[in-house]
């Protein structure tokens, strides 16, 4: 059971391009996870709570000390999202699924300050990680500033999701574009793919709450 989490565990070999079980199995359930988000579809969390928890292993492993943390925040706010789109799922509509706010300019402006105060700091910590916990992180960091900026943006993006904003497909396009390149240069270029899909996917997901959002605003309006 244990060698399923080795990242040497080759399940197939792809154009010359070893994959292991960690990797594959990771990136199907995570792919899984963001169709039924842009789907607005409540089981998009336990799927993705799955994931996390698989890439979590397979980053660590490979170095990406940032990805790793990323997961395991994924993996809470996953249990926290599951439990507010619940509870705040729109009982009114047929297929059950959840209404989509908007930010205010005010507060995109707050979310993008304080995405780039943060990154500095983040890019800060990780690129010393290794000496100051050296008994886990025995290598430095790689690409630490691309890798804290982009896990920065993801934390950022998470959130808004789990509150429903359609802001959060913004970030998400940003970090898949940045994320495809990472992964292949990396040397994980299934992961590489799989960012690809993502983003094909963060720009559907934008399309498709964007028309929710012109929906809903016109049933308000022949309400008002």
């Amino acid at each position: 059971m244990l060698a399923f989490f080795n990242v040497n565990n080759i399940f197939f070999t792809f154009l010359g391009y070893p994959i292991s079980y960690l990797e594959f199995v990771g990136t199907i359930l995570n792919l899984v996870c963001v169709i039924l988000v842009a789907r607005r579809n409540i089981l998009t969390w336990p799927i993705g709570i799955a994931g996390v928890v698989l890439f979590g292993v397979l980053f660590y492993q490979i170095n990406l000390y940032a990805d790793f943390f990323e997961q395991i925040y994924y993996f809470i706010t996953g249990i926290m999202g599951w439990y507010m789109w619940a509870r705040l799922a729109n009982k009114n509509d047929a297929d059950d699924k959840v209404i989509v706010e908007t930010n205010t300019w005010r507060s995109n402006l707050a979310w993008l300050g304080g995405i780039a105060l943060t990154s500095v700091v983040a890019t800060w910590a990780l690129s010393n990680i290794h000496t100051w916990l050296p008994q886990f992180f025995a290598e430095p960091a790689a690409l630490p500033a691309i890798d804290a900026t982009t896990t920065v943006m993801s934390f950022a993006a998470q959130y808004l999701m789990m509150k429903r904003k359609l802001e959060n497909w913004y970030l998400w396009i940003a970090v898949d574009i940045v994320a495809v390149w990472l992964y292949w240069y990396k040397q994980v270029p299934f992961v590489a793919l799989l960012y690809l899909i993502f983003l094909g996917n963060a720009l559907y997901g934008l399309w498709a709450w964007q028309r929710t959002t012109l929906r809903e605003q016109a049933c308000i309006a022949e309400e008002a």
